[in-house]
């Protein structure tokens, strides 16, 4: 009994180790020798039609839109706030490339809005 709960235990580390990992975060500076995109930032699912139940940031890139690891919907303000992800698209500096049909940041700046 006590080699099978071993057994067990020890089969188990190795995923919680895998889960216990963090995404890497965005820089806050760009790296020079990459090239920055201004692409249209928001909630995926409030404002860019992504599937899903709660709210996540996405990018839309030349009309398509991915989710994005390396920063949250929570890190440039509150989303639900008038000028946040889930009530209106917003424009951002990214750099980055699409992994697995995911965006992932390197760097990640929300523009200031621009009076119209």
């Amino acid at each position: 009994m006590k080699s099978l709960l071993l057994l067990l235990l020890l089969s188990t580390a190795p995923v919680t180790a895998a889960l216990a990992q963090s995404a890497p975060k965005a820089a806050a500076t760009p790296d020079k020798t990459q090239p920055v995109q201004v692409v249209e930032a928001a909630c995926g699912q409030c404002r860019l039609d992504l599937p899903g139940k709660s709210c996540d940031l996405a990018v839309r890139i030349e009309g398509k839109s991915y989710f994005v690891d390396g920063t949250t919907v929570d890190s440039h303000g509150d989303a639900h706030a008038a000028d946040g992800f889930c009530q209106k698209i917003r424009r951002a500096e990214v750099q980055g490339q699409v992994v697995n049909d995911r965006f992932v940041a390197t760097y990640f700046r929300l523009l200031p809005e621009t009076a119209r």
